[in-house]
């Protein structure tokens, strides 16, 4: 933490360095690392562009390569997917259950989650200073405190015990070595933070990308929904927070699901229809970069020089599938043949079932530079949020089988009915697990219900104790993953995870 501290405190957060789709200058603004915090956040453009700076940091745990990527940890975690990237070891540890400190995917995420919780938290101190029209000022201080609750999400759903640094950080600040909070303590800053973003006057959708209400109460649903659960066990009254405001969602006939799976990878559908909020990225000037991570290693059929195989579906996860589910057929959420890049009137086999959900035909083909943005709350995810939640409060209700009908007509499968309270909790968890599948979710949901699914089965098995198709056996450990080792060197009052050294 020291160490993150010093490097990034007088360099003014990067602002302006962030990336939003609403246009160039949001995208690409000039190098102000010359100002100092002193001549900085001063005017309503100092404001605005401080407030675009703490976006940056959701992109960089999705850099891909021959070293893997960060934002595989949490897939590999889950037991459901494969990779043929022999050099990139840090996917290995998590996928085999001998994870360590020094896996470099855990220190992307801690180093870049607490560098956009340090510029939230100058923007938070700073802009009520400002002299600019009240309105957007009130609108750019709840960008930053959903901003700096989805990090602490983020980092205390994987990490567990954190620092909750919550005012800029001096050099000279006794918060330079933090103590860890309470885990109850993390939440509440979360809570209190989406409170604020919902009042911010926000709209309720926003096409250049940057938070909207819809945004804003989609988190909070998730939030109540992961509070209801574990670690915490807060249950009924906040699988009922949870659903109220999934359903405010739902309500607001601001959001719909795409037609076709197709839209979920089109640029063109980029912050529309079912993508509520998305990390932001644009061709030629910052271009996705997980494009390599999902075509299979070394077969030429990319436009792309680099073809990784750094992951891809677990073949027993794929045959989990209901008979007749659309998302499993080909080129829906995944593809097992593409044409050769040196023939395109030929079809190359390649062996498995790779991630089309993410992949940009256009860059595949013909640019190599990739104008797609990655999914970080869906429509999708709300309705069975929703679902979810509504049934733990009340049983499996009208508008909770509305939900999940919605997600399986897209799927061409057939109506639930009829079902038990329990029946229709693992009905919607296999939804969850089949619709949200590769997109940083599903090991979320299975530290927070303490539940695994069994490929095998079809059934829901203790997480502790489930055994991966493959081999590994869940221990108790991996409800949380290590705390990066240069932190604790670096920070002596952190304390490591149980099973860690």
């Amino acid at each position: 933490m020291k160490s993150y501290i010093s490097r990034y405190y007088l360099l003014i957060c990067a602002a302006g360095t962030v990336l939003l789709s609403g246009c160039s200058k949001f995208l690409d603004e000039s190098d102000p690392s010359n100002f100092t915090i002193d001549q900085y956040y001063r005017t309503a453009e100092h404001a605005a562009s401080g407030v675009n700076s703490i976006y940056a940091s959701m992109r960089e745990p999705t850099g891909s390569g021959f070293g893997g990527g960060a934002w595989m940890m949490t897939e590999f975690a889950t037991g459901l997917a494969d990779t043929d990237l022999g050099q990139a070891v840090n996917s290995y540890f998590v996928k085999d259950l001998i994870n360590t400190p020094d896996n470099a995917y855990g220190r992307t995420y801690w180093v870049s989650y607490y560098r956009g919780i340090a510029n939230a938290n100058l923007a938070i101190e700073k802009i009520p200073a400002i002299n600019m029209n009240e309105a957007e000022k009130k609108k750019l201080l709840g960008q930053a405190r959903f901003l700096r609750a989805w990090y602490y999400f983020g980092l205390v759903r994987m990490f567990g015990h954190i620092p909750l640094i919550l005012k800029p950080v001096s050099l000279n600040s006794p918060e330079l070595k933090p103590n860890q909070a309470p885990v109850e303590e993390v939440y509440a800053a979360i809570d209190a933070d989406l409170k604020e973003a919902e009042a911010a006057g926000l709209p309720w959708r926003d096409a250049s990308g940057r938070v909207s209400l819809g945004a804003v109460k989609s988190l909070m649903a998730q939030v109540y929904l992961t509070m209801a659960g574990y670690p915490l066990q807060k249950g009924a009254a906040y699988y009922d927070l949870a659903a109220k405001k999934a359903e405010e969602v739902i309500d607001s006939k601001q959001f719909s699901l795409f037609p076709v799976y197709a839209d979920l990878h089109n640029p063109s559908k980029k912050n529309i229809g079912e993508n509520i909020f998305m990390m932001q990225f644009r061709t030629q000037i910052i271009p996705s970069s997980w494009q390599v991570a999902i075509i299979p290693y070394n077969k030429n059929i990319s436009a792309y020089s680099d073809e990784t195989g750094g992951i891809y579906a677990n073949i027993n996860f794929i045959r989990s599938f209901e008979p007749g589910d659309l998302r499993v057929k080909e080129k829906q959420f995944f593809y097992t043949n593409y044409t050769s890049e040196s023939d395109r009137t030929k079809t190359v086999e390649l062996g498995g079932y790779y991630i089309y959900k993410h992949f940009d035909e256009a860059a595949q083909l013909t640019t190599a530079n990739s104008d797609l943005n990655w999914p970080v709350i869906r429509y999708a995810d709300v309705l069975l949020t929703y679902a979810e939640a509504a049934n733990e409060t009340a049983g499996p209700g009208t508008k909770a089988y509305s939900a999940v009908k919605e997600i399986r007509d897209r799927a061409q499968l057939p109506e639930l009915s009829g079902l038990s309270k329990e029946q229709f909790r693992e009905a919607v968890w296999r939804e969850r697990w089949f619709e949200l599948c590769y997109e940083n979710t599903t090991w979320f949901d299975m530290v927070r219900l303490r539940k695994a699914f069994n490929v095998g089965t079809r059934q829901f098995d203790e997480y502790v104790g489930h055994k991966f198709s493959y081999g590994p056996v869940v221990s108790a450990r991996e409800l949380l993953f290590p705390i990066p080792t240069q932190e604790i060197l670096d920070n002596s009052n952190l304390k490591q995870n149980d099973g860690y050294k």
